[in-house]
């Protein structure tokens, strides 16, 4: 996600700056819910959303006025834009205000209390169903070393990310010091068509070794961008040898989804959860 606790960078990433290393396919996914776990692969952390509260053991909201950087037009609350019923993680955002400025709008930014390194990561998800522009939900993972080595050193990993004025797609990148949108070097997939988004839930799913971080929806065979680490390495191209953490958020506005304004007609909005899954090698 362009949400960066440095509260330093506010360019927005764009498709067509979007740089390609390691191996890019984008391929139709499934649209169902296969069972991806396989008999090398060992469940060691989920939240399924049963019951009709947020696991707190789980999760913390992350509060304040959004942006840190981007420019965003939301306020994040500690649980009004929350909810848990049927089976599923709602993130609502709302319009507070008489709207067309920061402050005028809330939403929602969890961060996951338990951090990983390595695994197959995967998140089930559906987004927004209305049409219309403002609109920047993302599942992704962030370096757990942030507070103390900044943005963009600790590396990372936006598993999905969604632009409301560009339905139907939906991106996946990484970030590291040596590869950032901050100077245009991004490594990112660019729109990956998926015209279900909005209407069914599809798996954002990510495999990450010591040597690749593969990217895919639905199945493993539906990769959307590999990056792979590079031959000589160190932290400023591979910082992903660390423990990462999770956010799931629905930011309004901002340098990218903001980029084609914000239309107060479709809130409140939601983004639904079925669950977060964390596999690692038996």
């Amino acid at each position: 996600m362009r949400k960066l606790v440095s509260r330093q960078f506010a360019f927005p990433i764009l498709a067509v700056m979007a740089t390609f290393i390691g191996n890019v396919w984008a391929q139709t996914p499934t649209e169902t819910k296969p069972t991806l776990s396989q008999d090398e692969w060992k469940l060691v952390w989920s939240d399924e959303f049963d019951g009709d509260l947020l696991d707190t053991d789980k999760w913390k909201s992350e509060t304040g006025a959004g942006g840190w950087g981007n420019n965003e037009w939301q306020n994040y609350t500690d649980g009004k834009n929350l909810a848990v019923s049927h089976g599923t993680l709602k993130i609502t955002a709302k319009k507070t205000g008489p709207g067309q400025k920061r402050g005028d709008y809330t939403s929602a930014r969890l961060n996951s209390k338990k951090s990983f390194t390595y695994g197959r990561m995967e998140v089930r998800a559906k987004l927004p169903r209305h049409q219309g522009n403002g609109l920047w939900p993302a599942i992704w993972m962030l370096g757990e070393n942030v507070r103390t080595v900044g943005w963009p050193n600790c590396g990372e990993i936006d598993i999905m990310e969604y632009v409301s004025y560009l339905p139907d797609n939906v991106h996946s990148a990484i970030h590291c010091k040596a590869h950032n949108h901050g100077d245009g070097t991004q490594v990112a997939s660019g729109a990956v068509k998926l015209p279900t988004a909005e209407e069914k839930f599809h798996v954002y799913g990510v495999e990450w070794t010591e040597t690749k971080i593969k990217f895919y929806t639905d199945h493993p065979a539906n990769v959307k961008l590999t990056y792979d680490r590079p031959e000589k390495y160190d932290d400023d191209d591979w910082p992903f040898h660390k423990p990462q953490y999770f956010l799931l958020n629905m930011a309004v506005g901002g340098g990218w989804g903001g980029e084609k304004g914000v239309d107060d007609s479709i809130f409140p909005a939601t983004m639904e959860v079925d669950f977060v899954r964390v596999y690692q090698k038996k």
